[in-house]
């Protein structure tokens, strides 16, 4: 399928009704996933973008999934935006659309975004989770959260960190919205060992160990660093 041309989980009348970016091609299976193509006037400010890593992202987009009723009305209009490995890097990355809305204050909030090492709707799942969760605690930069499993089977990790975006650098970091600014913040996973380090020592003492330690946030079977 062309650039020019995406799969969207957005349903052919949210397309009809919204057609500044898009319009409708077709649909598939019953009309689960809808074919649109990309206006011309979008296709030249995406590849016109000074901010490289959403134009990356926004070029992958690979669509939206259903997350259940709950979660929707914790976080209404919740989507999740799926880009596969690219130039920049061999991971994919999960970023989460419509959290900005449940906390924000003067037109300020916040989105969250997983590197993960392949492309699996479980990883969606974990944006939910994480989405639904800052409905009710507010997450914010340094701040963690309890997975209640690994988050990957196998794996260490079973809390996430929300931390600056070093893996894609700060153009990923400052979203600018009609009504505000969204900043998206990484949840790095992150063993609850760590969690309980960061929380005596400091979040920087960790990132030192992070890095010295030289760590692959995306290893599932990375050990822990305490």
């Amino acid at each position: 399928m062309p650039v020019e041309e995406l799969i969207t989980g957005r349903s052919a009348a949210e397309i009809e009704a919204d057609p500044r970016h898009c319009s409708l091609v077709g649909m598939v299976g019953d009309g689960e996933l809808v074919v649109v193509s990309l206006t011309k006037a979008f296709r030249d400010a995406l590849a016109t973008s000074e901010t490289s890593s959403l134009r990356d992202v926004a070029i992958s987009w690979a669509g939206t999934y259903d997350l259940g009723p709950g979660r929707r009305d914790a976080v209404p209009g919740l989507r999740v935006i799926v880009a596969s490995p690219g130039p920049r890097g061999s991971c994919w990355t999960y970023v989460t659309a419509g959290c900005w809305s449940t906390a924000e204050k003067h037109g300020h909030g916040l989105e969250f975004a997983l590197t993960a090492p392949a492309g699996d709707e479980s990883f969606v799942d974990l944006l939910a989770k994480i989405a639904y969760y800052h409905a009710g605690h507010h997450l914010d930069l340094e701040h963690s959260m309890p997975i209640g499993e690994p988050w990957i089977p196998g794996s260490s990790c079973d809390h996430l960190l929300a931390s600056l975006s070093y893996l894609h650098g700060p153009d990923l970091e400052h979203c600018p919205l009609p009504n505000g600014r969204a900043r998206i913040l990484w949840t790095l996973p992150v063993t609850a060992a760590e969690v309980a380090f960061r929380r005596e020592h400091g979040h920087e003492a960790l990132e030192q160990l992070f890095d010295e330690h030289e760590i692959d946030p995306t290893d599932p079977k990375r050990a822990s660093v305490v």
